[in-house]
């Protein structure tokens, strides 16, 4: 059981950020990672399709043996968590809760949160941090051009400033203490976003806490695995050029080699 994988997927490279904490975190653990890109963006699609496509993605790595789920997705996240958790019976960690309980510390309770269309229309954020906070007031808006500016790394360009001041303006103004990233792309501009709001907001890394959220799981359960250097492969649904170019800034480092699969 120690030595089996974690397995993580996301619709295409923002869930590298995840992958990139677990690494940090836990760096003895192996990893499998898919990458949907055949299908990306989750954000832009139904309920029912999003779902569909988590089911398909996580029984491609519980295939593969994996002793954990990790979505690093966050509309997939904020939708398919039942689903999985019914179909598959081993442990599924989503972004939001993690992300949430972060929040939840925030001082006057003013708590932003920005993502996908997706993530933000499904008001699960929202309905998490109430949860943990029930007097809190949230204020969530998408920004959608945040994606693509991540992965063409214009994250910290003076176009990517200029977006943040147009999308986060509401936010400035209802004087908000926490702002929630989201979207697993959105650590990338964490320098710009960080500078559009000001040091006094603390930005919170869903990515960042869902790896201190495995951790933690893997302490209590003693599921994590004692060497160092555990093996990552990674997997892709459509052509993996643009993932291993793109992935490089994601996860930090070179990606090992990234094999193309048909899942559903």
């Amino acid at each position: 059981m120690l030595h089996r994988a974690i397995g993580i997927f996301d619709s295409g490279v923002g869930g590298l950020t995840v992958c990139k904490e677990v690494i940090r975190q836990l760096p003895g653990e192996n990893l499998i990672y898919l990458g949907d890109t055949a299908r990306v963006p989750y954000g832009t699609k139904s309920a029912q399709t999003v779902e569909r496509y988590a089911l398909e993605a996580a029984g491609f790595l519980v295939d593969q043996g994996v002793k954990l789920l990790v979505v690093a997705c966050n509309t997939a996240s904020a939708v398919a968590l039942p689903a999985l958790r019914e179909r598959y019976r081993l442990p599924v960690i989503g972004v939001i809760e993690p992300g949430a309980r972060r929040a939840a510390e925030s001082r006057n309770q003013r708590i932003g949160v920005i993502g996908t269309e997706g993530t933000i229309g499904s008001g699960r954020y929202e309905e998490a941090i109430r949860a943990l906070l029930p007097e809190a007031e949230v204020f969530s808006t998408a920004c959608p051009l945040f994606v693509p500016l991540a992965e063409e790394g214009w994250a910290e360009h003076e176009v990517a400033r200029l977006t943040a001041l147009e999308y986060l303006q509401p936010l400035i103004s209802a004087q908000i203490d926490t702002l929630v990233l989201g979207c697993t792309h959105y650590p990338l501009l964490r320098t710009t976003l960080q500078r559009v709001m000001g040091p006094g907001v603390l930005l919170v890394d869903s990515a960042a806490e869902t790896a201190s959220c495995v951790a933690e799981l893997f302490r209590e359960q003693g599921l994590e695995r004692p060497e160092h250097g555990g093996q990552r492969d990674f997997y892709v649904t459509d052509v993996p050029t643009r993932f291993e170019r793109v992935g490089r800034a994601f996860l930090g480092r070179e990606l090992s080699k990234v094999d193309q699969v048909m899942i559903g």
